[in-house]
Order: structure tokens, then sequence, then C-alpha cells
């Protein structure tokens, strides 16, 4: 299976936080420093991400080095979805 999530988390960012507007944002442009999303959405792309990709974000994995750009986002998913614990509970659910 290929692992590329970066058109699906693109079109999730431009859909909910720039009201549908394609800015040409960089795959490595920073969410927080260009306003992109708040606190508040964080959450709501966390919830994205667990309904979409069937896993579930722990606590300690919501920092920036995973969540604060698409490719941050796409990197944090090949590594989660490269567990196999992780793997089976996303193919059980």
């Amino acid at each position: 299976m290929e692992r590329n999530f970066e058109k699906s988390i693109r079109k999730f960012i431009i859909d909910n936080f720039l009201f549908g507007e394609d800015t040409s944002l960089a795959a490595d442009a920073s969410f927080l420093e260009n306003g992109v999303i708040d606190s508040t959405g964080v959450l709501e792309l966390i919830t994205f991400i667990e309904q979409t990709f069937g896993i579930q974000v722990a606590d300690h994995e919501i920092v920036p080095e995973n969540l604060d750009s698409i490719r941050n986002v796409c990197l944090f998913l090949d590594r989660k979805l490269s567990d196999p614990s992780v793997a089976r509970w996303a193919a059980a659910n």
C-alpha cells in the first residue's frame, strides 16, 4: 500500500482552515507559525486523522514534530501505520 497522505491532509486543511482557498501552502510550512490553525484546530486535525486513518493519537504524540505541517503529519502517519500493533488495531476497526 502506498503511503501518500499529503493529498487528503492538504484537502482537509484547505477545506476546514483556509476556507477552500488553495494558498499553495508549502508541505513544510508550520500551521501554527503561519496562522493556519490554532490549538482548537489541532484538535480538529487529530479527530480527522483518527477517523480517516483508523488510529488513535496518544496525548504524548500531540507535539509540533508530529502535527505542525503537512509533511510532519504525513511522516507521523507513516510511522504510526508502519507499527504492526497499530496496523492490526486499524484493520480491526
